[in-house]
């Protein structure tokens, strides 16, 4: 990727400012763009790692809410973080649930926000909707005929 040059740099700067993403722009402008992310090599290959990347960070951030969420559900269940509490960090009971939930609803907070700051600032949401429509037409075409004829009824 380094090595292969841009095909057109001026757009390709602009395009690379705008981290690839040219979902918010005006369909006239957009045709040229996407014309251009067609040909280029380069420019095609940097905003499927830009995409990539925005996706990775948004599906990191829901699994560490869930990952939390489950810590707190756990937190309600184990019976041995007491024999732990009270043998061998001599602490009450209330004491150590209380340091554990408010670490686990800290990191849910965080996790919360961390995800939240994802799918704004990043073209995360678009991106994923349309990978996930690419994929409703992959899996509708390998349908059979008489099912996708039911479906197209209602």
């Amino acid at each position: 990727m380094a090595g292969s040059g841009c095909t057109d740099r001026v757009i390709g700067a602009i395009l690379g400012s705008w981290r690839y993403d040219i979902s918010a722009i005006s369909p006239e402008m957009r045709r040229d763009y996407e014309q251009h992310l067609a040909e280029c090599p380069r420019c095609h290959a940097r905003q499927r790692f830009h995409r990539t990347l925005d996706g990775s960070l948004a599906v990191l951030t829901a699994l560490s809410m869930l990952s939390f969420l489950f810590a707190l559900a756990v937190l309600q269940r184990v019976k041995i973080l007491e024999h732990v509490a009270f043998n061998i960090l001599h602490l009450e009971v209330v004491s150590m649930y209380q340091m554990l939930v408010s670490a686990a609803v800290a990191g849910l907070i965080f996790s919360l926000i961390a995800f939240l700051l994802v799918m704004t600032t990043t073209p995360a949401p678009t991106y994923l909707g349309g990978v996930a429509r690419d994929r409703a037409r992959t899996l509708e075409a390998r349908l059979p005929e008489s099912i996708r004829s039911l479906r197209s009824r209602s």
